[in-house]
Formats: C-alpha cells, sequence, structure tokens
C-alpha cells in the first residue's frame, strides 16, 4: 500500500527526468488526494532539486495540460533552461562529454567510501573548465519564493574534496536554494563549477543518483523515493553503467534507511515511461510526452495503493 510520504527523495535524470517526476507526483495526487507539498522533508539531487525547490515554493507539481486547467501547466522554465544549456554544452564537448560521462558514472557507487571521494576529486580538478554556467537556471529559481526552510536539502559534491555537501541540512555550508540548485545540476564536464563561498561545487549525481541515504528518516518514516536513471533503455554501454549504478546505489541507500526503521519505497520509470524518455535526457521535445507518461503513472501507482 502507498503511504503518505513524510520524506520525498527526488534523483537526477536532466529534463526529462523532471518532467517524469512532475508526472508521477501529480498522478499520485490525484489518485490519492495527497498533498505532495505537505511533506516533512525534501532531498533534491540535480533534477530532483529543480522538482524539490518547485514543491517548497509552495507550487503544485505540473499536470498534463488535458487533465486540469486550475493548476499550474506546461513547461517548467528551470528544466527549460537547463535543456538549452546543456544541449549547447554538449555540442561543445562532443565525444569528450560521453568519456567523461563513462568515467563518473560508476564512481557513484562508492558513496561512503574515502578512497572513491578521493578518486572523484582528482577527476574532478583533472577536467577542462567548460565556458557554459547555470547562470539562467539560477536566476530562475531565484524569483520562486523557494528557501530552506529545514525541510528542503539540496546535494552537491565539492569540486576540491570529492565529498557530498547537502546543502539546507545542519551545518551545511550556507547557501541560497537558487545556488544549490544550480551546483546540484552543474555537470561538471559540461558546466563551469559553481563557487558558493570559497568552494567550488557541482552536480549531487556525481556522488550518487538519488542521495537516497541522505533524507532525514528514522523509525517509522515513510520515504517515497523517485529514481529517473534506474529504467534506462540499454541503447549503449554507459546507459547501460548508468542504469545498474541507479539501480545498486539506490538499492543500498535504501538498505541503509531500513536499517534505522524507515519504511523506504522507490519507483523507476515504467515501460511506457521509459520508452518515452528515450536514451537523451536533456532533450526538450518529448518533454510534454514524458509528463503525460508519468502522470499516468503515477495514478497507476497510487490506484494500485488504494486497492490494498
Amino acid at each position: 500500500m502507498l503511504s503518505r510520504p513524510d520524506v520525498l527523495v527526488l534523483g537526477g535524470g536532466g529534463v526529462l527526468g523532471e518532467a517524469w517526476m512532475m508526472g508521477v507526483l501529480a498522478g499520485i495526487e490525484d489518485a490519492t488526494g495527497f498533498d505532495m507539498r505537505d511533506c516533512e522533508s525534501f532531498v533534491g539531487t540535480s533534477a530532483g532539486a529543480i522538482v524539490a525547490a518547485h514543491l517548497v515554493s509552495g507550487r503544485p507539481p505540473r499536470r498534463p495540460s488535458t487533465v486540469s486547467t486550475d493548476v499550474e501547466v506546461g513547461h517548467s522554465q528551470p528544466a527549460r533552461s537547463l535543456a538549452v544549456a546543456a544541449i549547447a554544452a554538449a555540442r561543445r564537448a562532443g565525444s569528450f562529454a560521453l568519456a567523461a560521462g563513462s568515467t563518473f558514472a560508476p564512481l557513484a557507487l562508492g558513496v561512503a567510501a574515502p578512497g572513491g571521494a578521493l578518486v572523484r576529486a582528482l577527476l574532478l580538478r583533472g577536467l577542462p573548465r567548460p565556458p557554459d554556467t547555470l547562470a539562467r537556471l539560477r536566476h530562475q529559481v531565484q524569483e520562486s519564493a523557494a528557501r530552506f526552510d529545514g525541510r528542503l536539502r539540496v546535494t552537491a559534491v565539492d569540486r576540491h574534496s570529492g565529498r557530498r555537501v547537502v546543502f539546507g541540512s545542519p551545518g551545511a555550508p550556507t547557501a541560497s536554494v537558487a545556488e544549490a540548485v544550480e551546483a546540484s545540476c552543474t555537470v561538471p564536464w559540461l558546466f563551469a563549477p559553481v563557487r558558493i563561498g570559497n568552494r567550488e561545487y557541482v552536480d549531487g549525481g556525481i556522488w550518487s543518483p538519488t542521495n537516497l541515504d541522505a533524507a532525514p528518516a528514522g523509525r517509522d518514516t515513510h520515504v517515497l523515493c523517485l529514481n529517473p536513471t534506474a529504467n534506462l533503455a540499454p541503447t549503449h554501454t554507459l546507459l547501460r553503467v548508468m542504469r545498474n549504478v541507479a539501480r545498486s546505489a539506490a538499492s543500498i541507500e535504501g538498505l541503509a534507511l531500513r536499517r534505522r526503521g524507515a519504511a523506504v519505497k522507490t519507483v523507476a520509470p515504467n515501460t511506457e515511461c521509459a520508452a518515452a524518455m528515450g536514451s537523451n535526457f536533456m532533450a526538450e521535445e518529448p518533454r510534454t510526452r514524458v509528463l503525460a507518461a508519468g502522470y499516468r503513472q503515477g495514478l497507476l501507482i497510487g490506484a494500485d495503493g488504494n486497492r490494498r
């Protein structure tokens, strides 16, 4: 049975991952009557940070335009900014982007290993500094009402140490939500690192596709994790690696939460959604189809929970 989540964990997955997560959450809301904005905590990584900030700002998940006209529909401007910037940066990076992704993807399995952080830091510092930034994304998030109010946590990786930083958590460096979301979305071989204070940060997905273990969860806490990359269509070796990493990391991290006594449900794109998403998660054109497919999946998840 699908329980009302106390904590919502939203993983990385580019522009189409953002659309899928919005659709799934909207479908679950409409099938169950839950309001996902009422969750006690949100953990966002990369595209998931955009969705988490959207919810914390008080806005509902986007729905397909055919479903309703009294809620926000259409495209997410922050996600569109990410798409436009990523497409341009990827064209400039060319084959280097694919090679860099192949190198970094397996490192997400070493989420708790100091040695893994050291290797990650060495690789990050060895990358050339791209000219592109996500300044427009930061500006658009800044215009929202999202604030670190104790509920929101956004993951990134310290470029120098290779370690994860969870902005918004106790003891984390001071940052605005806009700065943290920009850092969490900054794929290091496509965009220049984001400077916050005297440190530089990059995409939280370099540490883990979901960072599920960063959820503030204890005994009897219900955690819902959306993992957009866990069902990638394996049309390329890199995609197979990313899919396997996404599944393995979420499994390891979910086990850690269950040991704390939390109830964890992880959702990946179903067959219809995976087909709609394809292999280019930064593509703009399929966003409407992915949002609609995600919504239908969310309805099924909610309906199945209500039948049990």
